[in-house]
């Protein structure tokens, strides 16, 4: 259990212009290494800032804190110049390496550090500010309007918009929520924000927050109309006359003796309520229903010989078995009756040798279940000896399978993860999106494993991380499905059961969220922790 979650904000000065007519857009990447693994890895990427060589980006990193990990940290920067999110299409403005553990321990745990990585050139600096996440889980959701704001448009009204900012620990400001502009008005009503109530005020609910309006301008030169500030403990009693602040524009004040304000700004609604996370599903009883399906198409290589990716070795086990394992392991220990279905496609099954894109390993239609990971490892040998590898490679089978499944139990009592391990080339890529489109609606999560050396590209578009996976006009609702390739993980000899570690963790990685984003997309609230009963120790 990582000891705690640490949130970066990252800031950057004096930014390389890399663009000609206006200023660079700046967008930072963060890489992470996993322990043991000197590759690095993309954990996340900000929004992009137009026209800014002094970004103070609003999306924050949250990265598991482990005192005893030496955390490696790799920021890049770039400066955007199209949608593609190819970096290799974009300037890139420098780089900073670091530990999670060097931010947390500088002062203030703020760590500000030059840009390097462009030979002769001075690329500014970055500035990344660490802010332990209090465990409040609370979330609030605001709304606010204006009225009479200042005119700053030469031909039209102002196009307001704000910024609010929570106050630190030493009375700096940190930047945490901006709304949406609203056009040509002076008297603007902004969309209700839902904001982790952590994020206005790290739980400190008489914290200061300060909140900026701005007339947004094209160019970037936001002219500022003034300021007020508030704290959470004011902003919590709603709608009332307490809740229209004036905002004010100090220099104006200072130069105008009959000067007012520049506006008011009035909160029109108030609500807060707590945010579930995963383990509020699990403790309350929510099972993850696991099914595998592995893929025998003749692609994998005559399973007798040495070169084959189903090879049964007498000595080690083949990639197949290795990545059932890694996965299996961990998943088991949420799904209480252990028995787990298994399918295989892309093989003539006997009797009549006919071709199958949904046959149970067991050989036993009516109940493909096996008996714990070593039960599934079982079937699966004793399957390789039976069928003869075919093809095409077809997944929409067992994803509908799957789906038919979880399609009778949407309450939230049990959630379904599919697992396919496959070499990767795919036969049937329209009828795949177009199932797990249907998928998304429905509680269940796919992990795609390739093993292999094939290229992945196929499997890298159904993971919809960086495109949302859409089917005849319709996007799926949920990003559903995640893809690693086994490769990354093969490190063999003594660091295998390591490697093996990490394919579990970043296979596994994405479910707590995807399982979340169907239950509130559902509504369904975790059920109250049953009260221990007497007689359970």
């Amino acid at each position: 259990v990582p000891a705690t979650r640490v949130e970066l904000t990252v800031s950057c000065r004096h930014l390389l212009d890399r663009d000609t007519f206006s200023k660079s857009d700046p967008l930072c990447v963060l890489y992470t290494q996993h322990p043991g693994s000197h590759q690095w890895r993309e954990f996340g990427r900000t929004e992009v800032i137009d026209n800014s060589l002094n970004p103070d980006f609003l999306h924050k990193f949250v990265l598991d804190y482990c005192f005893e990990e030496r955390q490696n940290l790799r920021f890049d920067l770039y400066d955007v110049d199209s949608k593609t999110p190819d970096l290799s299409k974009h300037d890139f403005l420098g780089q900073a390496f670091c530990t999670l553990g060097e931010i947390v321990g500088s002062a203030g745990s703020r760590l500000e550090k030059p840009l390097i990585g462009i030979p002769g050139k001075k690329c500014g600096t970055i500035i990344l500010l660490a802010e332990e996440l209090g465990n409040c889980r609370d979330v609030a959701t605001l709304q606010f309007c204006a009225n009479k704001l200042d005119k700053k448009d030469f031909f039209g009204k102002s196009d307001p918009f704000m910024v609010f900012y929570r106050s630190n620990e030493d009375g700096t400001f940190t930047i945490c929520h901006k709304t949406e502009v609203v056009r040509n008005t002076l008297n603007p009503v902004w969309a209700a924000f839902a904001i982790p109530v952590r994020a206005l005020c790290n739980g400190d609910h008489d914290r200061a927050i300060k909140v900026e309006v701005y007339d947004w301008d094209r160019d970037g030169s936001h002219d500022f109309i003034g300021e007020f500030t508030t704290s959470y403990r004011e902003l919590a009693q709603g709608q009332s006359h307490l809740n229209v602040y004036e905002v004010v524009n100090p220099r104006k004040k200072m130069k105008k003796k009959k000067y007012l304000n520049s506006g008011t700004v009035t909160l029109l609604s108030f609500a807060v309520e707590a945010e579930h996370t995963f383990l509020d599903y699990i403790r309350g009883g929510t099972q993850l229903n696991f099914t595998v399906a592995i893929d025998f198409t003749a692609s994998n290589g005559n399973p007798s010989q040495p070169t084959s990716l189903h090879y049964l070795s007498p000595f080690q086990l083949n990639a197949y078995s290795l990545a059932l394992r890694a996965v299996g392991d961990i998943i088991q220990d949420y799904d209480s009756d252990k028995m787990f279905p298994a399918l295989g496609f892309g093989a003539k099954v006997p009797p009549d040798g006919h071709v199958s894109h949904e046959f149970p390993l067991n050989g036993d239609a009516s109940n493909p279940a096996c008996r714990g990971i070593a039960g599934v490892l079982e079937a699966y040998q004793h399957s390789l000896r039976r069928v003869q590898l075919y093809g095409p490679t077809n997944f929409a089978p067992v994803v509908n399978h799957v789906a038919r499944s979880a399609a009778t139990v949407l309450d939230g009592s049990q959630y379904f993860v599919l697992l396919i391990i496959t070499d990767g080339v795919i036969s049937d890529m329209a009828q795949t999106k177009e199932a797990i489109v249907n998928a998304a609606k429905l509680p269940m999560s796919i992990i795609i494993v390739g093993v292999g050396q094939a290229e992945f590209d196929a499997m890298v578009e159904l993971d919809g991380d960086d495109i949302r996976i859409s089917s005849r006009g319709k996007v799926a609702e949920r990003d559903i499905v995640q893809f690693v390739p086994f490769r990354d993980y093969m490190s063999g000899g003594p660091g295998a059961g390591l490697s093996m570690a990490g394919l579990a963790r970043e296979v596994l990685a994405e479910i707590p969220d995807q399982l979340l984003s169907y239950m509130k997309a559902r509504g369904i609230k975790p059920p109250p922790i049953p009260p221990m009963s007497p007689e359970t120790p």
